[in-house]
């Protein structure tokens, strides 16, 4: 149980990120369509957790260690499997970088601190976990997810009279976008998401783990996912003049709470951090030289990415990721039928 459990916080820190966590991914995929938004998240969260159960499923029955070989499983022609390495590559570096951008973001928009001390403090700890084992992420995530998921409860908790959901009628067609955000949503997730569920397969010894993990996944994505929903309804400005909307709503209630889950945002940044460049770095560990070359490289362009906007390149990047990941993720449901 307790490995079982690492699993869960290596992939839920994986999935929830600056972009999640500040409350601009929710509102964009799910907040924007109200009632339909709910539909959404619980659309997403049950896609995500049958994502886990077959790419789990598939590892485990075909051996397959590294995302290269997972490619290959698909038997399709050299084409595609060159479209879906290039998609990958780019959303991992773009989810990386994002992540750099949001918490120099923080530092700036809360303390004032220049973007590139923030840069520095993050790409530092970053460049100690690339240069570490799959275990070490293991350990971080263990003590970072469970405070991160703790303050979210926390603050919606303390809000909680504050709280009106959406429970008016949604017309068919909003009710329709709402859901191929979700697919949207899901799909760019997941992206990020293979190639640390490749690694983690190998920490599963039973298959009643995949099922357990699959389900906690998909139940906890979904009550953090609706905590952060709820929150943003409760924002009484225009909130697409907020970067960080959720550090906006836990300022409202006191200086505490907003340094608490200023405390909560850098933890989830870090941790998507490592888990999208872990994800990118993994196919170069056979070779521990070029590892460490690309490592350094990959540190030493945050630098000049993380000038970018946070808020652009969350409403841009991940919806166009999330088009283009939609083919990786239709081969595997497609695939797992036959596994």
């Amino acid at each position: 149980m307790k490995q079982t459990a690492k699993i869960i916080f290596v992939i839920i820190g994986t999935i929830i990120g600056a972009g999640f966590a500040s409350g601009q991914e929710i509102y964009l995929f799910f907040g924007k369509y109200q009632t339909a938004g709910i539909i959404g998240i619980m659309v997403s969260s049950t896609l995500m957790g049958i994502l886990i159960y077959k790419i789990f499923t598939m590892s485990k029955q075909e051996n397959l260690e590294n995302y290269e070989q997972f490619i290959e499983s698909f038997r399709v022609n050299d084409k595609i499997k060159s479209v879906i390495q290039i998609i990958m590559n780019i959303f991992l570096l773009i989810s990386f970088y994002v992540m750099i951008a949001g918490f120099s973001a923080y530092f700036l928009q809360e303390w004032q601190i220049p973007t590139y001390i923030g840069t520095g403090i993050i790409v530092l700890l970053c460049y100690k976990i690339f240069m570490g084992e799959i275990e070490t992420l293991m350990k971080v995530n263990t003590l970072l997810v469970p405070l991160l998921i703790l303050s979210i409860l926390l603050l919606t908790y303390q809000n909680q009279n504050t709280i009106s959901m959406p429970h008016h009628f949604v017309p068919q067609t909003t009710m329709i976008q709402a859901i191929l955000k979700a697919i949207i949503y899901t799909s760019y997730n997941s992206i990020v998401l293979i190639p640390m569920l490749l690694s983690l397969a190998k920490c599963i010894k039973k298959k009643k783990q995949i099922t357990t993990i699959s389900v906690i996944c998909s139940i906890l994505l979904s009550l953090i996912a609706l905590c952060v929903f709820s929150l943003i309804q409760t924002i009484d400005i225009d909130i697409n003049k907020i970067e960080l909307p959720i550090v906006y709503v836990a300022g409202k209630m006191n200086k505490t709470y907003q340094i608490l889950y200023g405390v909560v945002i850098l933890a989830s940044i870090y941790t998507s951090a490592i888990s999208a460049g872990y994800g990118f770095l993994e196919k170069y560990q056979q070779n521990k030289k070029q590892y460490k070359t690309k490592v350094i490289f990959l540190c030493a362009v945050a630098f000049f990415v993380s000038k970018i906007g946070f808020t652009t390149l969350v409403n841009l990047l991940y919806p166009i990721c999330g088009m283009l990941g939609l083919l990786q993720m239709i081969l595997i449901l497609k695939k797992s039928k036959k596994t």
